[in-house]
């Protein structure tokens, strides 16, 4: 039977004595709601480690007051049972008093990286997530940490802060797992109703239409935009939040489509936001 553990000062002596044993440790940071997307990274993660430690923790401290912290989707016995699948070690399942104490006043801030994309639309959103993921870090001390790719600035971000502050783990980005008809895995998903489902393949027909843009030889990032944009608007029920052309490691956006542009979008379909992206070669 899986392991859970939900106190800090437990989980660190469990990977004390493995790293005592000589044993490397991977880290798979989650919010729970696990779905296909997880477990490829602990897949991956068990097989580049010898031991895996799964967080599940709905992070308070990433969600904004309008935001969906309330009804995000949890279920924890299905969770652990797709971790016992994957041959999880561990699954650290905090309160959210266990990890931010009273009076909790020390943050994890970055500029520049985050003040685009999704840093614009949801203000705050990257601290609570520096934050939350700095505390796991030094909490597990883990060789190595597993992100997806369909949060790309999230991973830039995390990059970054690993490199500025010097923290000893290697971050790994795993590709972007999707269902059948190219719909990104995203535990929001839950949130869709039969049509909206369906109308949320716009997102990846977006994606589809850049790279056969680019591939046909545009390389104007505003037309490009203009054009994706055009193509959610065929679905009625997409809102877009936006569409953006940057630079892959600065995040910064480009006139210009070069090698490693990054074409970003986030939708809402219905009051649910999706996001997707993919990275353009020219």
């Amino acid at each position: 039977m899986i392991n859970v553990i939900t106190s800090i000062p437990e989980l660190r002596e469990r990977v004390k004595s493995w790293k005592q044993e000589g044993k490397s440790v991977g880290l798979v940071p989650t919010m729970g709601f696990l779905h296909e997307g997880h477990q490829s990274l602990m897949h991956r993660a068990k097989a580049e480690n010898d031991k895996v430690v799964v967080s599940i923790f709905v992070n308070p401290m990433q969600f904004g007051p309008k935001e969906d912290l309330a009804s995000y989707p949890r279920d924890f016995e299905r969770d652990s049972q797709r971790c016992a699948e994957e041959g999880v070690d561990v699954i650290f399942h905090p309160e959210a008093t266990e990890m931010y104490s009273k009076n909790f006043s020390s943050y994890v801030d970055m500029t520049g990286l985050t003040e685009e994309l999704c840093g614009k639309s949801r203000p705050g959103h990257f601290r609570g997530v520096c934050t939350v993921v700095s505390k796991l870090f030094n909490i597990v001390q883990p060789n190595r940490a597993y992100f997806g790719e369909k949060d790309a600035q999230q991973l830039a971000v995390i990059r970054r802060m690993v490199r500025d502050l010097n923290i000893d783990v290697s971050v790994v980005g795993c590709p972007i797992v999707r269902e059948a008809d190219g719909l990104a895995k995203s535990s929001r998903n839950s949130y869709l109703d039969f049509e909206q489902r369906r109308a949320a393949v716009c997102l990846y027909r977006a994606i589809q239409l850049a790279q056969k843009l680019v591939f046909d030889g545009e390389r104007d990032g505003l037309a490009l935009a203009s054009r994706l944009k055009d193509e959610i608007k065929r679905e009625p029920l997409a809102k877009v939040d936006y569409i953006s052309l940057v630079d892959a490691d600065s995040l910064r956006p480009v006139e210009r489509i070069e090698d490693r542009t990054l074409c970003a979008l986030a939708v809402y379909i219905g009051s649910t936001r999706l996001i997707d992206n993919c990275t353009l070669s020219v």
